[in-house]
């Protein structure tokens, strides 16, 4: 599982085997986090997951830094530092993972990626009908456009001979050949 950490966002919460005096303590808000923060430089954004039963942050949140050395300054600071009376353990976050389909399945019905298969599925249709109405068109024009060719090399031979059966127009022709040059 290689996933590419996110240099300019931290996770500050508990490590992988959470002690009771780990993580972040019930009275943290996204302000209080901001506000512990907010010393090593400009903050783009602050969340604390919640909980859907309780409601409550769940031990952790994540801090995202305008700068990817401010970013590396908090951590520095600030892992191991004490909030609340709580130890914090402050990392890069890994990118959040969707489980499932291109909206993620984990809180959604089973047949929610239904919906926008159809759709997918009738866009495609219309962008095929459409390049095929396209590349007829397409045909059309090249087909009148070699038959207007066409005709106009008749003409241009009906001319010819037309020259050559006049001889008065066969020495006009010549002689406008002769002014041009």
């Amino acid at each position: 599982m290689n996933l590419q950490v996110q240099k300019n966002t931290l996770y500050v919460g508990k490590k992988k085997n959470p002690t009771p005096t780990g993580g972040l303590a019930e009275e943290v808000n996204e302000a209080i986090l901001h506000s512990a923060f907010i010393p090593f430089g400009d903050i783009k954004d602050v969340k604390t997951p919640l909980d859907q039963a309780t409601q409550k942050h769940r031990s952790f949140g994540f801090v995202t830094f305008l700068e990817r050395e401010d970013a590396a300054a908090a951590m520095d600071n600030m892992d191991g530092a004490e909030l609340y009376g709580r130890v914090l353990t402050v990392n890069y976050a890994f990118p959040e993972r969707i489980k499932g389909g291109e909206q993620g399945w984990a809180a959604q019905p089973i047949w929610a990626d239904a919906d926008t298969w159809f759709e997918r599925q009738q866009q495609e249709e219309e962008m095929q009908r459409l390049q095929a109405e396209q590349q007829a068109a397409m045909k059309a024009a090249e087909e009148l456009h070699r038959k207007k060719l066409a005709e106009e090399r008749e003409g241009e031979k009906e001319e010819e001979t037309e020259i050559k059966a006049d001889p008065m127009a066969a020495a006009e022709a010549e002689t406008l050949k002769q002014q041009n040059a």
